[in-house]
């Protein structure tokens, strides 16, 4: 079975990092490396959008709001993603969730909060 397993979710002040990561489990290389995995989030009362993307090529997408202080990258050898998150602000307090596109899995989530 596969599945998506988040992690590294926390409670940071303003203006702290902080790195997620992204599992997965249940899958061979073959159909992971090839695969766009993203992290989305979702803030209490509001849509699931999404932040980043990479490709299995490595080309990589940001949403204007965190461009230019997080960072998506993947480990293909450890079936890994990471999120890292710096200069983070009060709202990109949310859910993160990773997702593999072609695949369409979902993680349950991992929860940022940040403090002002």
């Amino acid at each position: 079975q596969v599945r998506l397993v988040e992690s590294g979710g926390g409670l940071v002040e303003a203006g702290g990092s902080l790195r997620l990561s992204c599992k997965a489990s249940g899958m061979i290389t073959s159909v992971f490396n090839p695969d766009t995995v993203a992290w989305y989030r979702q803030a209490p009362g509001k849509e699931r959008e999404l932040v980043a993307s990479i490709t299995g090529g490595r080309s990589t997408t940001y949403s204007e709001s965190v461009k230019g202080r997080f960072t998506i990258a993947r480990d293909n050898s450890r079936k890994t993603a990471y999120l890292q998150m710096a200069s983070l602000k009060v709202e990109d307090t949310g859910v993160y969730y990773c997702n593999l596109e072609q695949s369409k899995k979902w993680g349950q989530g991992t929860q940022v909060t940040v403090t002002a």
